[in-house]
């Protein structure tokens, strides 16, 4: 748009969003910083922050970590930028705007980035006390306040927000519902078999789910407050706290009330360049805006497109916004779920390939067309190949649909690698970014690192989902330039995980300084090493000690200071800065007299207690100093370290076998405890998993773990490679009705094996797909010795069991150990003040103090348009 020569022309933001921020990047981008006059009029008392991480100030995040607004950005450009003063009334003619104190700002140029208000139902008693949206940080700020004195949570919708405000309900302690008048959980997003999935995964969570049904009235007791629900289906919902989550409007008021045209069901209406209709002096972005193609966009991908439209548009380059990729990969209480094209099959004579497994949460469906073209897709459980599937969108797939779904171990699924891609497919939703600006990068800009990638093209700068195939891309395009990738463990060492393990073996390195200074970089050499390569380090060491002469206690000399926090203390580290403590029960198997200890000691220290998932008895909220009175009691009962902390064994379920249930086969629970006695402490890559089921009913789900082991008539069957986390995967078979000493023999080789050869932090599922060869291979050398190293792992093995000692019991009889487990090295005896509880259902859960971050707080004018009052 050109500018009256001589007179600095002024561009106007209302609304610093997400959306907003972006704008303003691509102002600067353009250099129409440098050009104009640029004033941000912001309405919450912040700058922009990620509002899609929302919830993950309950997991500990700040708003400073949430904020998407570098000082330094708003200084170098000289915007000028006013948080808690939104724009009040916009006058066309004049071409000024009014903020709320008063300024009035003439504009060259106004963009409205608005966003958008929660829809609240207009039920009776919807602005009680206890009544919330959840859509700002001052919204978390206030559930979190207010939940301290509650016991019970419902959230109205089962949409995206939804869920994660659940969550965070369940998060607080509190007993969670969600209300869906939907028949299923994610309407938009998923169809009838994903929100099955979904909803039995939620479920089994512990959040009760109501689908089909709506909200009629909030229940409020004499004072105002909110005490329950009643539900269009008649019955009742006892709860003392309400979060509307049903769904967005756009923030068009302003708009309206200076003239501007508005859709019918709302937004602002403006054309391909994100002009309003209406002036061509006024822009509208984001989600208040009503887009050429008559939809409003919810997502911040399509925000950023607009954002950056009408910045290309003000600085007169040719830009349009005709529509945008409604693909998203979302994890919501920790389940994958994504959508991508035509997910729902609405094109004509479309076909699908479904595959399901509701005992494990997954549902895979692709839409394809008669002629083989992928139309879209839905996961849920496991979105790992969502980059691949979402590039290959319009296309046809080299391989078969079939092949696509099914998970990893159910079969033979094809591994399509960034080399099957096209250069046009995109690669980053949230910046539009294809696989071809990503190979330039590397060929024509020189990037060489995930990083620099993502500084010149913006690829993984969003929502994160693309990253692990933009690392993909980057390491075969510089593999194909003829480039050599260091795949090196860290800064400190071109070696691999692997390659130093073997150095530490045949040379006998016993201590990190050795190593660094014999086999680090150059520049390394000399210098303390870094959080990568320090645990990495005491892992292989401690791994390896029986057999390379060092002491396999963790905190023996050097190797205490290789420890990551967990391991420092022998103990898990919780959010509000005290320990859990987890006893070793193995097999599940234990004795009343070793019960009532536990609750002795849960209750003269005050500790919250939880059984686990892995059938053991997790005690929370020891203080440090308290860690070593408790574990000195339990080791006097007969105890010893459960490892909870440590990348090792963690435990080896059971079900109770053909000892008690009448369709056992074999006695899985003396087979569990075997097992866990017999690697327990065994140091690690990553944790490791087990279970034994007592017959192919799989009771214990073993199938799920690194390492099962399911009974038959004639033995037991060995699966590998499984786990049930946040990417589930099935366990192949390894080898099948063994003898108890031949699964002893290949399970000793298995996890010598794994050990050796995996990466850092690598899941034994994770190794499995990646390790050349992959399920053959490992059968090879573990059950057929193809590498003649089966000895030397079974001999290893042997090594780590004659060897074990319990790190509990090793602490507390060394008083210099013992020093350590102090909250104030110069004030021994004094305890963490911040570090308190306070009761719940009988027990007590963390006392988070809420953060002061020195903003203003809101007064009642601040309420956004659309906010429930406190």
């Amino acid at each position: 748009m050109t500018a009256t020569p001589g007179i600095t022309p002024t561009i106007v933001l209302v609304g610093h969003g997400m959306v907003g921020q972006r704008f303003l990047e691509a102002l600067a981008e353009r250099g129409l910083t440098r050009t104009h006059r640029v004033v941000v009029l912001c309405e919450e008392p912040r700058p922009a922050y990620d509002r899609v991480q929302l919830t993950s100030y309950f997991s500990g995040r700040t708003p400073e970590d949430l904020s998407m607004t570098d000082p330094a950005f708003v200084e170098e450009h000289g915007i000028e930028l006013r948080v808690g003063d939104p724009a009040e009334t916009v006058d066309r003619e004049a071409r000024e705007v009014t903020a709320r104190s008063g300024l009035v700002v003439a504009y060259d140029v106004l963009v409205l980035a608005t966003g958008s208000y929660p829809f609240v139902p207009p039920v009776p008693g919807k602005d009680a006390e206890g009544c919330f949206v959840y859509r700002t940080i001052e919204d978390l700020l206030a559930i979190e306040a207010y939940a301290k004195n509650a016991t019970t949570g419902a959230v109205v919708g089962g949409g995206l927000l939804g869920l994660e405000a659940a969550g965070a309900l369940r998060g607080l302690g509190l007993t969670s519902h969600i209300v869906e008048f939907a028949p299923r959980l994610m309407p938009v997003q998923v169809d009838e078999g994903g929100g099955a999935a979904l909803l039995r995964t939620v479920e089994e969570m512990g959040l009760s789910v109501h689908t089909g049904v709506g909200t009629q009235e909030i229940v409020v007791d004499p004072s105002g407050a909110v005490t329950g629900m009643k539900l269009s289906d008649g019955s009742e919902l006892a709860t003392d706290l309400v979060v509307f989550s049903a769904g967005v409007r756009p923030r068009d008021q302003l708009a309206r009330d200076s003239g501007l045209a508005v859709g019918e069901r709302g937004g602002i209406s403006v054309d391909e360049q994100c002009r309003t209709v209406t002036d061509p002096h006024v822009f509208a972005i984001g989600e208040c805006a009503l887009a050429s193609d008559g939809r409003v966009y919810g997502l911040v991908a399509p925000g950023y497109e607009q954002a950056e439209t009408a910045a290309a548009t003000i600085a007169d380059d040719e830009a349009s916004f005709t529509g945008a990729d409604l693909s998203t990969k979302l994890k919501l209480l920790g389940v994958d779920v994504a959508s991508f094209g035509d997910a729902h099959g609405a094109t004509a004579g479309c076909l699908d390939v479904v595959y399901s497994d509701s005992r494990a949460g997954l549902y895979k469906k692709l839409v394809v067309g008669r002629d083989g073209t992928l139309l879209g897709g839905i996961l849920v459980g496991d979105a790992e190949a969502y980059g691949t599937l979402r590039a290959f969108t319009g296309s046809v797939p080299p391989v078969s649909p079939e092949s696509l779904v099914l998970p990893a171990g159910a079969g033979a699924p094809a591994q399509l690698g960034p080399a099957a891609l096209p250069d046009d497919a995109v690669i980053c939703s949230c910046h539009n970014v294809t696989k071809g600006t990503v190979r330039g990068a590397v060929t024509e800009h020189s990037c060489t690192t995930v990083p620099e990638v993502k500084k010149c093209t913006r690829a993984g700068t969003g929502c994160g989902s693309c990253v692990k195939v933009l690392g993909q891309l980057v390491t075969a395009e510089l593999e194909a330039s003829g480039v050599e990738v260091d795949k090196g463990l860290c800064g400190c060492f071109a070696q691999t995980r692997e390659e130093l393990y073997e150095i530490v073996g045949a040379l006998r390195i016993t201590s990190f300084r050795e190593l660094l200074d014999r086999h680090g970089r150059e520049g390394a050499r000399g210098g303390e090493g870094c959080e990568v390569c320090k645990p990495a380090v005491g892992s292989i060491i401690a791994s390896l000690a029986p057999a390379i002469g060092a002491s396999g206690y963790v905190l023996e000399g050097e190797q205490a200071a290789l420890q990551d926090t967990n391991d420092h203390f022998l103990a898990n580290l919780q959010r509000n800065g005290s320990y859990s403590v987890v006893p070793r029960i193995p097999g599940g198997e234990i004795a009343p007299e070793k019960l009532i200890v536990i609750g002795e000691i849960a209750r003269d220290f005050g500790l919250y207690t939880k059984i686990t998932g892995g059938q053991r008895i997790d005690m929370f909220g020891a203080r440090v100093e308290q860690l070593p009175l408790i574990w000195a009691r339990l080791v006097d009962a007969g105890f010893e370290s459960g490892h909870a902390y440590g990348k090792s064994l963690r435990t080896v379920k059971s079900c109770v076998g053909q000892t008690w249930c009448r369709y056992g086969v074999q006695d899985s629970v003396r087979m569990a405890i075997d097992l866990e006695l017999r690697y327990r402490g065994l140091r690690s890559p990553h944790k490791l998993k087990s279970a034994v089921s007592g017959c192919a009913r799989e009771c214990a789900e073993a199938q799920s773990k690194d390492f099962g082991v399911i009974a038959t008539s004639n033995g037991w069957n060995l699966y590998v490679g499984g786990n049930g986390g946040a990417t589930p995967r099935h366990a192949d078979l390894l080898a099948q009705d063994l003898s108890d000493a031949e699964l002893v023999r290949l399970i000793d080789r298995f996890l010598m094996f794994y050990i050796r050869t995996a990466d850092r932090l690598e899941r034994t599922s994770t190794w499995l797909e990646r390790i050349p060869g992959g399920l053959d291979h490992v059968r090879d050398v573990v059950v057929h010795d193809s590498l003649g190293i089966c000895d030397e792992l079974e001999s290893l093995m042997r090594a780590h069991v004659s060897h074990y000692r319990d790190e509990w019991a090793e602490t507390i009889n060394d008083p210099e150990k013992l020093a350590r487990f102090v909250s104030f090295v110069n004030a021994p005896d004094t305890p963490d003040p911040v570090v308190g509880f306070v009761p719940e259902r009988d027990q007590m859960k963390p006392d988070l103090p809420l953060l002061d971050i020195g903003l203003r707080r809101p007064s009642e004018d601040d309420l956004l348009e659309g906010s429930t009052r406190r």
